[in-house]
């Protein structure tokens, strides 16, 4: 029942959330030179205007299906890493939460450039007219006919050195979060709280790691067009930094952080819901004052979504 809760979970954090990861994606590969949009709420409203509310939905089927592999991976990887390790400590809440994010990594990257390619795809036009994806699927099954297993996981070392910290970060700070807060059996705030914990624990996620995040949407969205611009990480770095300071890790920032929240809070209140009503309501709050790790690990995995 926890995997169920947590996937239906992720999918109302995935809905939430989609239009302001557009909106990053957006923000983080545009030219420097030909910018089309000033900030967050400008490029919300372009992409409204241009492409109507669909626009800021382009490419939500890759993260809908990556989904439940994702949650199973790290529901799984999270638990067994946590009971070999033994103690419930911040630190092993920070260590189980890596190993997790580094082992979902081989479905999220693919995942992330699909959904990346798409979120491009038709920029500024209301019509396509012309597509060169139909689909997620579509879009990976050409990357792969083109050019293979290394540009269906183009973008993995920069996925792994985001999702690893990113992951831990995530976890230890949701695990502070609820021991600070406190939860009491008959505590009328219990949901409140979590879902608190929850939106705190995202935002410090992302901030740990979001200059990665930067260059790994450049990177998944290099040769849209045709024409690759970087050889490499590196290349991609010291050309960002050459033509646009180190403010360019910050691109796309606010949308991120106005995404963390919600998302994370839509997750936490879904997964939570599902869980009481399965288990029965008296069960729900004790799970939550014993502070044990099996139901904090439970709620923090589905948490988490696939770019945090």
């Amino acid at each position: 029942m926890d995997f169920v809760a947590g996937c239906i979970g992720g999918a109302a954090g995935v809905l939430v959330g989609h239009p302001f990861d557009t909106v990053k994606v957006r923000l983080q590969v545009q030219s420097v030179d030909k910018p089309l949009y000033r900030g967050t709420y400008h490029c919300f409203q372009s992409i409204i205007r241009q492409e109507t509310v669909f626009g800021l939905y382009k490419g939500i089927g890759s993260p809908m299906m990556g989904l439940t592999f994702i949650n199973a991976i790290v529901f799984g990887v999270q638990g067994n890493t946590m009971r070999f390790l033994g103690q419930d400590t911040p630190m092993n809440q920070f260590l189980a939460g890596a190993a997790a994010g580094a082992i979902q990594c081989v479905i999220c990257c693919p995942m992330e450039l699909a959904k990346t390619r798409m979120q491009m795809q038709g920029t500024g036009e209301k019509k396509s007219s012309r597509k060169l994806y139909k689909n997620s699927l579509d879009c990976l099954a050409r990357i792969y006919n083109r050019e293979g297993l290394r540009g269906v996981n183009r973008g993995m070392v920069t996925t792994l050195i985001r999702e690893t910290p990113g992951f831990g970060v995530y976890f230890l700070a949701y695990d502070v979060m609820t021991r600070s807060l406190g939860c009491e059996p008959d505590d009328r705030y219990m949901i409140p709280k979590l879902l608190f914990a929850g939106g705190m624990a995202g935002i410090a996620s992302w901030l740990s790691t979001y200059p990665v995040d930067v260059i790994k949407s450049r990177l998944q969205a290099d040769g849209v067009g045709g024409v690759n611009q970087y050889s490499g990480i590196a290349d991609c770095v010291r050309q960002s930094i050459r033509r646009e300071g180190y403010m360019v890790f910050t691109r796309g920032l606010t949308s991120t952080l106005l995404r963390a929240f919600p998302v994370n809070a839509t997750t936490f209140a879904t997964v939570t819901l599902i869980l009481m009503y399965a288990r029965g309501v008296e069960e729900g709050p004790k799970d939550c004052e014993q502070a044990q790790p099996s139901h904090h690990t439970q709620i923090k995995q589905q948490a988490q979504p696939s770019s945090l």
